[in-house]
């Protein structure tokens, strides 16, 4: 029985050192992750410098794909900003296409706010063809896969961000890092989105790994996990905005957008969600692509094929109700619910 139970003990730390090479980021648990000693060592200083080299020779391979301008303003800026994306009339065709019905959908609140979302599987895809031409654009998915450097096609939603009565602080509205590693995330707002309103809010060029940036990330490692805030602790990184200074970056920029605008950005870098007031009414079209940093190569993704693309989402939300505490599950079926799409087109320039 020593034996059984010595070799199984190898088996799990071996296991939770082999988790050192995926996209884990939690500094919780047992994992090598989370230990001071290695941390103190440089365990994610090398974690975070190797996964942006990683990404930086993937892009360099995809970028041939992508207009030169579009390419500048992401290595300056660390986002994509796209005005007036589809004709006036396409996007009214769009707009109707997705308002005309109620959608399967499921919250998450945090703190004050609701976040609400559609999957865009296959059903969907099928009952709204302005949906399905849009996101089958070639160059759209040339930007999602540039700024992810993966050739691998996004997690696709409908959201919606309102306000509740009352409650706490929203934590997106902190100045963040979704994790160690390059990712993207994008919005095509189909109302606008004013300054106030719970604007993108983003710090310019904090997508760059400066070496203030890796010391910023080194420090902060060795403090948890029993120091700091729990998203932080579960490898989200909080910044305060006088620690944005001394790393040499600027203030966050709210992104007023009308509608009919595509955002699209790295999300190493800070950003967040703007503040607003009670009337909060955010729809957008939401792209999310994250992928182990660490893999020398852009595609081969089982799950990007035609066959199961569209039907990812079906299969995720039904693990994740299966194991609702393995993934803290937050997502709950709020039935059918219309999208609080305004009418009215963005004015064309």
């Amino acid at each position: 029985m020593n034996a059984i139970r010595a070799v199984a003990q190898t088996g799990l730390r071996a296991a939770l050192l082999f988790r050192v090479l995926t996209m884990a980021k939690s500094f919780e648990g047992s994992s090598p992750i989370g230990s001071k000693t290695l941390n103190r060592m440089g365990l994610h200083r090398w974690r975070v410098r190797t996964a942006a080299k990683m990404a930086s020779w993937r892009r360099s391979r995809l970028a041939k794909h992508v207009p030169a301008n579009y390419r500048e303003q992401f290595l300056q800026n660390g986002f994509i900003i796209i005005q007036n994306v589809l004709p006036e009339g396409e996007f009214a065709e769009l707009k109707q296409s997705l308002s005309s019905r109620a959608w399967p959908a499921r919250e998450m609140t945090q703190g004050d706010t609701i976040t609400r979302r559609t999957a865009i599987n296959q059903d969907l895809l099928d009952e709204a063809p302005p949906l399905r031409r849009f996101l089958g654009q070639k160059w759209l998915k040339s930007l999602f896969r540039y700024v992810a450097s993966y050739e691998k096609e996004p997690l696709l939603y409908i959201q919606s961000i309102s306000k509740k009565p009352a409650g706490e602080a929203d934590p997106q509205t902190v100045m963040h890092s979704d994790t160690f590693h390059p990712s993207m995330k994008a919005w095509y707002f189909l109302n606008e989105v004013k300054a106030g309103e719970g604007a993108f809010t983003y710090v310019r060029g904090s997508h760059r790994l400066t070496p203030e940036r890796l010391a910023w990330e080194h420090a902060k490692a060795q403090i948890l996990p029993e120091h700091g805030d729990k998203m932080s602790r579960r490898g989200s990184f909080r910044i305060e905005p006088e620690e944005l200074a001394s790393i040499g970056l600027p203030e966050p920029e709210e992104l007023a957008c009308p509608a009919n605008t595509l955002v699209i950005a790295d999300t190493y870098g800070f950003h967040g969600r703007g503040p607003s007031g009670p009337d909060l009414n955010r729809v957008e079209i939401w792209a999310y692509c994250r992928r182990n940093p660490f893999l020398p190569y852009l595609g081969a993704d089982f799950f990007s094929l035609p066959l199961f693309r569209a039907r990812r989402m079906d299969w995720l939300w039904s693990v994740r109700d299966r194991f609702p505490k393995a993934f803290r599950q937050p997502w709950r079926k709020v039935g059918n619910k219309k999208l609080p799409i305004v009418a009215s087109s963005a004015p064309q320039t």
